[in-house]
């Protein structure tokens, strides 16, 4: 093992041979010497902090000049007037739709119609359009009244008396449509002096019952009325 001196004496000559380049990135790589020599005032970190991206946003020219009840009043306003214009939309578009969905004209027309009843003779029938179906009305005579009066309730088919089908008895009302398979009766025909209907023999007496045939009820009796100026009104 050789003596303390003579090590140290090789560690001085390898140092004394290491290439010049060597030495200087060894100081380069310590940072302590520079930092000792370099002015302070100087030096500037690697933290700079905030950037423009972080910064918080100045809203202050936006903010309103007014008192807080005069926004409050304003907004108010604004509110009122959205729901008052949004309200006449809806109503005027619940109104358009009621309008179109509603019945045209010449349906309305259709809804009633009105007969002269001084141009109908005592005996004698007449026929009229009324919601596309024909309608009988007929004059009777007091004999027709009384003929109807003395048949026996009872016997009928689809028993109904005859006050209970006229509100006056000289003039009787009836949709002339067959209540068998909907055919159109003749009237002053038939075995009982009332309406018959050839399509397949049904026969109704003076006040429209059915007494023979197919037919299972008695012909219907609309809705009508009787004005003041001497006029029958249907529907």
């Amino acid at each position: 093992m050789a003596p303390l001196p003579a090590l140290s004496r090789a560690v001085a000559r390898s140092a004394a041979r290491l290439p010049t380049t060597t030495t200087t990135a060894v100081r380069a790589v310590s940072s302590s010497p520079a930092l000792r020599g370099s002015d302070s005032s100087t030096y500037q970190s690697p933290f700079r902090g905030e950037s423009k991206s972080s910064r918080i946003p100045d809203f202050s020219k936006y903010m309103s000049k007014g008192s807080g009840a005069g926004n409050a009043l304003f907004g108010y306003f604004m509110v009122g007037t959205l729901g008052a214009i949004s309200a006449a939309g809806a109503k005027s578009t619940v109104q358009e739709f009621l309008v179109n969905m509603s019945a045209s004209a010449d349906v309305l027309a259709m809804a009633k119609v009105e007969v002269d009843l001084a141009s109908i003779p005592e005996g004698k029938n007449v026929i009229i359009k009324w919601r596309g179906k024909p309608v009988f009305i007929r004059h009777r005579t007091a004999a027709e009244i009384d003929e109807a009066n003395q048949v026996n309730v009872a016997s009928l088919r689809d028993p109904e008396s005859d006050e209970q089908r006229v509100k006056r008895p000289e003039w009787l009302v009836m949709l002339g449509v067959c209540t068998h398979l909907g055919c159109v009766p003749i009237g002053e025909a038939g075995d009982f002096g009332g309406w018959f209907c050839p399509c397949h023999g049904s026969h109704y007496d003076i006040s429209g019952r059915i007494r023979k045939g197919p037919a299972p009820l008695n012909l219907e009796i609309p809705a009508y009325d009787f004005s003041d100026d001497g006029k029958l009104v249907v529907g």
